[in-house]
């Protein structure tokens, strides 16, 4: 198996971002949970080969470039500043550094790299750094992705003219279980980034975290906010709780296995042209059940050693599991 790619498949350009022509209800959805496991991953496999290679898988590498001292509550999240964690505060990281990352994760076979900050919204100052570190991982042939919090219009303009490709905003849960979690921003405060990205022309990497304590009901409003986008995210991660010590969840009773996996099968049926992502969590799971999440449609991981502050499968690892499997980078 070749997971070393020289160059990333040309991103589509955002006139040709996923339609779904159905309009999903949070009924509907909740229906397909409820199907016996078998139909519905059957459904979930027949939707996936309808619009990609079943045995591919895209490879994102993750990098925190600016780590702890947010000023945000969310209740998942090690780096609040609100949060007795053990996550030190780092400042922004130099371009160089980045870069490096960047060839490594690009040597180990990714094809997109991803840079995030622990910021409630980027200042200028940070704006400029971010877009040296866009312009540097471009010319090394990856595609580009960052998540900096909430974002302007201006801002996400700017972004867009370095050459940023994606731009990662997730909702995180339901709007009706959005308020136990996080307390210092509106749900409407993320839509309103999400239109940002959209009007400057970038692609939306876009989805939510299970396992938080919410009701099969919740998860499926969270595919529902997902699913009626318009248009929908290109890139849909599937989160689950990773529990980190200090923060408010944790000690939240861990989601059924199975669950996740509908939750991915779901995912995939209501937003199939989209890239569906295994990202944090993924270190707890086995290989049997990445294989059941693969099976049921998800078609890209987040690649490496970390994620941001939490941990996750290393290269190796994954590229025995794609042998044994048999899939393949894209």
């Amino acid at each position: 198996m070749n997971m070393h790619s020289t160059a990333p498949h040309a991103v589509a350009p955002v006139s040709s971002a996923p339609k779904n022509a159905t309009k999903w209800s949070i009924e509907a959805i909740e229906a397909l949970f409820e199907l016996p496991f078998n139909d519905l991953v059957w459904r979930a496999q027949s939707a996936h080969r309808a619009h990609f290679d079943p045995n591919g898988i895209q490879l994102s590498t993750l990098l925190s470039v600016k780590t702890g001292g947010c000023p945000e509550d969310c209740g998942y999240c090690p780096q609040s500043a609100r949060h007795p964690t053990a996550v030190a505060a780092q400042a922004i990281l130099s371009t160089e550094a980045v870069l490096a990352a960047a060839q490594a994760a690009k040597a180990a076979g990714a094809s997109r790299f991803c840079m995030g900050a622990a910021w409630r919204s980027p200042k200028e100052r940070d704006l400029n750094a971010v877009i040296d570190m866009i312009e540097g991982v471009r010319a090394l042939g990856l595609e580009t992705c960052a998540t900096l919090g909430m974002l302007k219009p201006e801002q996400a303009e700017r972004l867009k003219q370095s050459g940023l490709d994606y731009y990662n905003h997730n909702l995180d849960t339901a709007r009706e279980f959005y308020g136990e979690v996080i307390h210092t921003r509106e749900y409407q405060d993320r839509l309103d980034t999400l239109a940002a990205v959209r009007e400057a022309g970038m692609h939306v990497c876009c989805g939510g975290i299970v396992g938080m304590g919410e009701t099969r009901r919740m998860r499926a409003g969270l595919l529902f906010e997902l699913a009626n986008l318009d248009p929908v995210p290109e890139s849909v991660p599937i989160n689950l709780l990773v529990q980190v010590e200090g923060t408010p969840l944790h000690g939240t009773e861990a989601l059924d296995p199975f669950e996740f996996v509908r939750t991915i099968a779901c995912a995939r049926i209501t937003m199939p042209a989209s890239r569906v992502r295994l990202s944090a969590g993924r270190e707890s799971l086995s290989d049997e059940m990445q294989a059941l999440c693969f099976l049921a449609g998800a078609n890209s991981i987040f690649y490496g050693e970390k994620l941001l502050t939490t941990g996750n499968p290393d290269v190796q690892r994954d590229q025995r599991l794609f042998e044994r499997l048999g899939l393949h980078a894209e």
